[in-house]
C-alpha cells in the first residue's frame, strides 16, 4: 500500500493489483456463500484501527 501512496508502481502493476483485489473480493463472497455468514460476521475489531470493513 505504501507503493500505491507513493505512486512507485508501473501501470502493469497496477492492473495486476486491481484484479487481484476483485479475485479476493469474489472469493470471500463464495466463502460466505458456503459457510453462511454475512459481512458483520466477518467483519472484525482491530483495536485502535477500528473495524475491518
Amino acid at each position: 500500500m505504501r507503493r500505491v501512496d507513493n505512486d512507485s508502481l508501473t501501470d502493469e502493476q497496477l492492473e495486476e493489483l486491481g484484479i487481484t483485489l476483485m479475485k479476493l473480493e469474489e472469493k470471500m463472497e463464495e466463502l460466505k456463500k458456503v459457510f453462511g455468514l454475512e459481512d458483520e460476521d466477518i467483519n472484525i475489531e482491530l483495536g485502535p484501527l477500528g473495524k475491518l470493513m
